[in-house]
């Protein structure tokens, strides 16, 4: 098949990138590399250097390239930066997603693939691990509004002109590639400053929980998603819920480090827990976790120490 996908330098895209090209799809990429980085894209894919906010530049790149599968994962993914300013999240996230989705109306695209977000679809959960079904779904940051909203703009594609879609709800995905200099992605942020004999600041008491997927186990429901017939959305995650405190001991454990953390002050719309469950992973797209938390964690430090 021909996929397009976009945010394919980035942390999660270019291992989605990789998973396609070894299972022999033919495969482009649109980045406009302002927190992706070139050396990430597999150099068997095409690359578009296109910010997905420009449709002329994104019509140009779907009218060529006339791919079977769009695989989005280009996005604004800070939550702060979300409550400082709703609108440029909502310019980059709801618009750019709507200009490839006329985009890929017009030109033939018969599939859809949308990194969607689990823990801020649901909010506060009050069931975990929380399912698919769950109700009300109550984003806290205009990120996480984004994302539903994203989700209903695609029910709507599919119900009006045929594009199937199936919206990948992740768990907090971390791994090799992931930027250790952001405020999100708590594994690579705590692993680099531990390897760097720095000390880790936790934001609040530390208790707050979130479930850790492997990005190559997330790679690989990509792969999946693109070969189901299933349309909707899904949880991808690992049915296990871990505090911040304990993943900390974990990763210093790891590095050989005996530093404590400092804490710091509660994030605004952070949620307090997050877990998901992924038993329809298994049943419609015959998915699941492969990778433990401790082995994901071993190799990401490993990568921080050879990489970065």
């Amino acid at each position: 098949m021909r996929i397009l996908v976009t945010g394919g330098a980035g942390f999660i895209g270019s291992h989605v990138v990789d998973t396609f090209v070894e299972a022999g799809h033919d495969v482009f990429v649109i980045d406009n590399l302002s927190s992706g980085r070139k050396e990430f894209i597999n150099p068997k894919a095409k690359f578009f250097n296109v910010d997905i906010t420009d449709r002329g530049q994104v019509a140009k790149v779907i009218k060529e390239v006339k791919p079977n599968v769009v695989n989005h994962h280009a996005a604004q993914i800070s939550v702060r930066i979300s409550v400082q300013d709703p609108t440029i999240d909502a310019r980059i996230n709801i618009v750019g997603l709507l200009n490839l989705l006329e985009e890929a109306r017009l030109h033939g695209t018969s599939s859809f693939i949308f990194a969607s977000s689990g823990g801020v679809v649901y909010g506060d959960a009050s069931t975990l691990p929380t399912p698919e079904d769950y109700h009300p779904l109550a984003p806290l940051s205009p990120y996480g509004v984004s994302k539903l909203a994203s989700e209903h703009y695609l029910n709507f594609y599919y119900q009006t002109y045929g594009i199937k879609f199936v919206a990948l709800r992740y768990s907090n995905v971390y791994g090799p590639r992931q930027n250790p200099y952001g405020e999100a992605g708590v594994v690579a942020i705590f692993s680099k400053k531990l390897l760097s004999g720095q000390v880790c600041t936790i934001n609040g008491d530390g208790r707050q929980t979130r479930d850790y997927v492997y990005v190559a186990d997330v790679a690989l429901a990509n792969l999946a998603a693109v070969h189901s017939p299933f349309v909707g959305a899904v949880n991808i995650g690992t049915n296990v819920e871990t505090d911040v405190v304990i993943l900390y001991e974990n990763l210093a454990q790891v590095v050989g480090s005996e530093l404590k953390p400092v804490y710091g002050p509660v994030k605004i719309g952070e949620q307090k827990r997050s877990c998901l469950k992924i038993s329809k992973a298994l049943q419609v797209l015959r998915w699941k976790p492969e990778i433990t938390l401790s082995e994901g964690l071993k190799t990401t430090v490993s990568y921080f120490q050879n990489h970065e």
